[in-house]
């Protein structure tokens, strides 16, 4: 798969890698804005897959009671997810109606499809708590035999380096909070420059350090073809979007 095989890529042919069919689109919170879809629905993820996405990102909290469910935000209807029992947070419904999905609903989904998962472990508000969210969610990934189409980010520093000793060398992480050189990502294990659009454009010059050092580049989140096209020109590796057909076209007509 192109992200993983990027991410084991020797940094002399990074760039070669990646622009032989032009940056990995992933559809932001699944294809989300389709009628009758809702974000981190599993309709989302099933019509992300139908478009032909790269991948397909989605969120994950843990309840009170230690179940991993599937949502962005930490709260859902007002109703607070890690401080909630799983039966008050399996109760609430997403804006398509779809009951608010388990992470083992979600992989079960997902096991027949063909897009990758791009798994965002929420930063917990306990470390106890976040380390069980990790250890739980990888176990459901391996239960599932998703571990090959499976990729990990987190906002949390302390995630961030429990997921590269979940996961060891191979498994790709990525850390989305724009305030690490990419040396410094290096240094904790490889782990991806996954960064807002405003930050790299901030800081053009990392894509280079990165792809020096032989750690992919990603850039979220892409709403416009504007900001599309200035990922294609500077040849950033993967790009998590909200306009994900619209992504895939343009790479289409313009990587040859």
């Amino acid at each position: 798969m192109k992200l993983a095989a990027i991410f084991l890529t020797a940094a002399t042919v990074l760039a070669s890698a990646a622009y032989a069919t032009g940056p990995t689109v992933i559809a932001h919170r699944g294809l989300w804005q389709a009628p009758g879809s809702a974000q981190n629905s599993i309709r989302s993820l099933l019509l992300a897959d139908s478009i032909g996405s790269d991948a397909s990102e989605f969120d994950v909290w843990r309840t009170k009671d230690g179940l991993i469910i599937v949502n962005h935000d930490k709260t859902i209807n007002g109703v607070d997810i890690e401080s909630c029992t799983s039966d008050v947070v399996l109760a609430q419904k997403l804006e398509n109606g779809e009951n608010v999905p388990t992470l083992e609903e979600y992989l079960a989904a997902a096991k027949p499809l063909k897009t990758r998962l791009i798994l965002e472990i929420k930063a917990h508000n306990h470390n106890s708590n976040e380390r069980a969210a990790i250890k739980e969610t990888v176990a459901l990934v391996k239960k599932y035999g998703l571990e090959d189409r499976t990729e990990y980010v987190t906002f949390s520093k302390n995630g961030i380096l429990l997921l590269r000793d979940e996961l060891g060398p191979e498994v790709p992480v990525h850390y989305p909070g724009g305030d690490y050189i990419p040396a410094q990502l290096k240094s904790m294990g490889d782990i991806s420059l996954y960064y807002k659009i405003t930050v790299l454009k901030k800081h053009p010059e990392w894509i280079r350090e990165a792809h020096s050092l032989g750690i992919p580049v990603g850039v979220w989140t892409i709403n416009t073809p504007e900001e599309m096209q200035w990922c294609i020109d500077n040849k950033v590796d993967f790009v998590t979007s909200n306009i994900p057909e619209k992504s895939m076209q343009m790479i289409k007509t313009q990587i040859k």
